[in-house]
């Protein structure tokens, strides 16, 4: 942080963001573990509405470039079509995910890996790298259990991951504050 010309007062606001946000993981992190079956079908809906949402963006672009762009139509139909689908049967599309959370979690790690080591002299450095463990577990068990656990494995480790995730917020926040603190 050193270079930015207010620096106490980013300090001030990445501690007050970082609170903020890691207080959110946390709470989204426990409904997770403890509702695993409805953070997986409110993940599956979530994706659905996206797509959607990415099926009209893209009409709407190739509508006012050109027209006559059929593969402009094309993609635009498959995100409705797989967004709607996913809408009216979320179970396929909470399998699909587990297959793609195993792949973001493998990812999860190793950036938590990158930031561990980034931040290896301060105090709570070992936080993410414990989060880079933990996903990288995570992944793991998703893609052995795949695709019959997805129901509840989606749901549940999606919530350990913002668990973790909130944790490291709230120590960054800390870490701000009297790295703050200190200069004064």
């Amino acid at each position: 942080m050193i270079g930015y010309p207010n620096q106490k007062e980013l300090l001030k606001q990445f501690s007050k963001n970082s609170k903020i946000a890691g207080v959110i993981f946390l709470i989204i992190g426990l409904a997770g573990m403890f509702f695993p079956a409805f953070l997986s079908i409110a993940t599956a809906y979530f994706v659905a509405w996206m797509l959607i949402l990415s099926a009209l963006m893209a009409g709407y672009h190739t509508y006012k470039i050109d027209k006559k762009d059929w593969l402009g139509w094309l993609k635009a139909f498959v995100f409705g079509l797989t967004g709607i689908l996913i809408a009216l049967n979320p179970l396929p599309g909470v399998a699909a995910l587990g297959i793609i959370l195993a792949i973001f979690f493998f990812f999860d790690g190793f950036s938590s890996f990158a930031l561990a080591f980034e931040l290896k002299p301060q105090k709570w450095w070992w936080l993410s790298l414990l989060n880079g463990v933990l996903s990288v577990i995570l992944a793991i068990i998703i893609l052995v259990g795949w695709p019959f656990s997805s129901l509840w494995i989606v749901g549940f480790f999606v919530g350990i991951s913002l668990f973790f995730d909130g944790l490291v917020l709230l120590s960054l926040s800390s870490y701000a504050k009297k790295m703050d603190e200190e200069n004064n």
